[in-house]
């Protein structure tokens, strides 16, 4: 399985209504340490093949990690999350002891 695979392996166990970080994701593709690489990983799936829940992984402060290279992604990504009803402050950070994913590896 490549590292991709792996990284999307995990994504896939995350249930609707829950997020993970990106470092989480990467502790649980046995990748520690390697957080980037799992954004990186997620910026390459493309939605129109692939079913993987990319929306779903936030970064450690419970924001959405915008950039131009995403776009306009990163803000379909708190609509998405919204329509499976998770609330964002005025900040735009969303409240992670509320809504992270506790996955039974980590």
């Amino acid at each position: 399985m490549s590292t991709y695979d792996r990284i999307y392996a995990v994504v896939c166990q995350i249930p609707p209504g829950r997020v993970a970080t990106y470092g989480q994701v990467a502790t649980l593709a046995n990748l520690p340490g390697q957080a980037r690489l799992v954004g990186y990983a997620l910026y390459r799936v493309d939605m129109a093949v692939l079913d993987i829940p990319w929306h779903r992984v936030v970064n450690v402060k419970g924001e959405i990690s915008h950039s131009p290279r995403r776009r306009g992604t990163d803000y379909r990504q708190q609509a998405l999350l919204e329509a499976e009803g998770i609330v964002f402050d005025d900040q735009g950070k969303l409240d992670l002891k509320r809504y992270l994913w506790r996955s039974s590896h980590f």
